[in-house]
């Protein structure tokens, strides 16, 4: 089978049924929060928008549906939102961010993310990203047509299959306003990834021309073009849409495209059970004579994108720590949408650890070094020592666990464990 066979057979668009349903539940929602603003008085509108709203969205158990309260003016519209939401008495939650919004779930499949934005007529005056919404929406809108619309769900699909869909600071991938970017420019899921296999240096897309022939690396801010894959956000040129991709998950989606593309098969398109994951890495560890090792970690953050960064920045850290003692031969990091994740490592205990010490001519420092170190060596000029290895995962995790209890609590853990 060739891609386009492969992706032919792909089951992604939400059926009729299905959709007629969150139709009708975002009409009454819609109009229960409009009901609230005119009866209050309260000068701001609503629209729909997300996947949701552009007909992007991939088949799935569980849908999110945005609504943003455009406001006329920015003073505290996270707070008169929450006042709009309880009048219509439904179960919510607030979510802390750069800008609170809400969470209010329809049904089980089905939440609502409410999000308080501000009307603005030029996107130079957006407060937040989430002010730009409106432009992204009927930007889209303008430029799709059911074939890239199909195309758009087939790159989502696999962009989540390989675990790098979403901009969150725990995925460091691609959002789906990025990913409908990318499609309406390449024209095709397929375009997309073969651009993506060629490159060799950094990706500059500007659609609309927004830099008209100038390079948009000398214009943007140095802070906006540290992606792989700069895409200037058709509707305000001073943004990258892909600002949150990091190489990691870059350099994941060019090895996976050219698997892809290489053997064309609807495994890529499958989102992997963690249990499954899991599996093939306990198969590793036995093909490499290591240790699989899981690690839950806790937080008091607020969950959800804090929660989830904070423990991936510190599930990073770790692996780092770890590999100073041992060979890390695979790991790969679980946020459990709460205050939860968890980080499975395979392991294999290293014959010798070398710790670096002191140039010679520092001599004071050189004689408290070999003090400290019982096997020391000389290399270029430079003292190292020989240190003893683990053995065990279990020894080295309550040793390292027990010497730096301030760290993990300065990185905003609450607990850590062995699974």
């Amino acid at each position: 089978m060739n891609l386009k066979e492969v992706t032919k057979e792909l089951d992604l668009k939400i059926d009729e049924t299905e959709r007629q349903l969150m139709s009708e539940q975002v009409k009454d929602f819609l109009d229960k929060v409009n009901s609230v603003l005119k009866k209050k008085k309260i000068k701001a509108d609503v629209f729909v928008g997300g996947s949701f709203a552009k007909d992007t969205m991939v088949k799935s158990s569980n849908y999110d549906i945005d609504f943003f309260v455009r406001f006329d003016k920015e003073e505290d519209i996270s707070d008169i939102l929450e006042k709009v939401i309880k009048e219509i008495k439904v179960k919510y939650l607030r979510v802390h961010g750069s800008r609170d919004y809400f969470q209010v779930p329809a049904d089980e499949k089905v939440t609502f993310e409410v999000i308080p934005v501000l009307k603005i007529k030029n996107p130079k005056d957006a407060k937040n990203v989430t002010d730009l919404s409106y432009f992204h929406v009927n930007y889209v809108k303008k430029r799709i047509t059911q074939q890239i619309a199909n195309e758009i769900r087939i790159a989502k699909q696999f962009l989540k299959a390989q675990g790098i869909y979403g901009a969150e600071s725990y995925i460091g991938g691609i959002s789906g306003y990025g990913v409908e970017g990318l499609i309406i420019h390449y024209k095709s899921f397929e375009k997309m990834i073969k651009s993506i296999i060629k490159s060799t240096k950094k990706i500059i897309i500007d659609p609309e021309d927004k830099y008209k022939g100038k390079n948009a690396l000398i214009e943007l801010n140095e802070s906006k073009i540290e992606s792989p894959i700069v895409l200037v956000d058709p509707t305000f040129k001073e943004r990258n849409v892909l600002a949150a991709l990091r190489s990691e998950a870059f350099d994941k989606l060019k090895k996976s495209s050219e698997e892809l593309l290489n053997k064309p098969n609807e495994k890529y398109f499958e989102i992997k059970d963690i249990k499954c994951e899991i599996e093939a890495m306990i198969k590793d560890a036995n093909k490499v004579g290591g240790n699989f090792v899981k690690i839950d970690l806790k937080t008091d953050r607020q969950e959800g994108d804090i929660a989830g960064t904070k423990m991936k920045k510190f599930s990073d850290f770790l692996v780092e720590e770890i590999k100073r003692y041992f060979d890390v031969c695979n790991n790969t990091y679980s946020y459990l949408q709460s205050k939860e994740a968890q980080l499975f490592v395979v392991v294999k205990p290293k014959k010798e650890i070398v710790k670096m010490g002191p140039p010679l001519d520092l001599v004071e420092h050189a004689k408290a070094f070999r003090k400290e170190h019982k096997d020391t060596f000389i290399k270029e000029g430079r003292l190292y020592a020989r240190l003893e290895a683990y053995k065990d995962f279990k020894d080295f995790f309550n040793d390292w666990k027990s010497k730096n209890k301030g760290r993990i609590k300065e990185m905003g853990l609450t607990a850590m464990g062995l699974g």
